[in-house]
């Protein structure tokens, strides 16, 4: 197993705490596919398990039944966001409801503090990135889906508003950042992130963002302001060679 990627280094008697970061787990109703095993080594080899959305496949209840089955396998905390497809079968509020009840820490413009480090984390949006990200003009469902991405972002800072602690771990499922996306197609650059989220983890003094949703993204960028990013979808390659990432925070 390759060493945790070291994102920051803990204040002076600190310690620095492991996290194993995976996301677009993608479960499904009808799949053979058990991440019991996965959860048990990552058990073994983290402090916590951060899931960066997509956790279910078509966001059915009976999917995140079964993600709830698997964590049971899992004896470390686990942080989580939504996804997209989280959303699919409008049953959001049940897929939410079964995963807190399971003990997964289930962000969704919030924060939480365990061993010192703050676990922030939001869905995020779409939007595009640097000077070719939409802007709020034209027709009303152009501004609709611009206010979305815009409420996203504030959502985030008022979430990063809450944190007392030194060390600040920012959990998203879109990008936050085109470098993370470089891989997919650049036409559909636009519907994987937002710069709008990059703008405002600049704000503020972060360890380390870590994201999904890019299947065919890159693993490694930063923000403009210089905090690194890291792509965790699961089938992007990491320097773990394993499915998840392994951050030191």
């Amino acid at each position: 197993m390759a060493d945790p990627v070291k994102s920051s280094a803990p204040k002076e008697g600190a310690r620095a705490l492991k996290v194993a970061a995976v996301g677009d787990l993608h479960v499904r109703e009808d799949a053979q596919t058990s991440y019991r095993d996965l959860f048990g080594e990552i058990s073994s080899e983290a402090d916590i398990l951060v899931l960066t959305g997509d956790l279910t496949n078509l966001g059915k209840p009976r999917e995140a039944e079964m993600l709830a089955e698997d964590l049971r396998n899992c004896s470390i905390p686990v942080v989580a966001v939504l996804g997209n497809h989280d959303y699919e079968s409008g049953a959001v509020e049940d897929v939410t409801k079964i995963l807190r009840q399971a003990h997964v820490h289930l962000l969704d413009g919030q924060a939480v503090e365990i061993e010192e480090v703050g676990f922030v984390g939001v869905k995020g949006f779409i939007g595009g990135f640097g000077s070719r990200m939409l802007g709020s003009f034209g027709e009303p469902a152009i501004k609709t889906m611009v206010a979305e991405s815009v409420n996203e972002a504030m959502r985030l800072e008022n979430a990063m508003r809450q944190v007392r602690a030194k060390r600040t771990l920012v959990i998203l499922h879109y990008a936050p950042i085109a470098d993370t996306v470089a891989g997919e197609p650049p036409e559909i650059f636009p519907f994987l992130g937002s710069s709008r989220l990059a703008e405002t983890i600049d704000r503020f003094q972060v360890s380390a963002v870590v994201h999904g949703h890019a299947h065919r993204g890159s693993y490694e960028g930063q923000t403009p302001g210089g905090a690194k990013v890291y792509n965790v979808a699961m089938h992007v390659a990491k320097p773990s060679g394993r499915p998840y990432a392994l951050l030191e925070i």
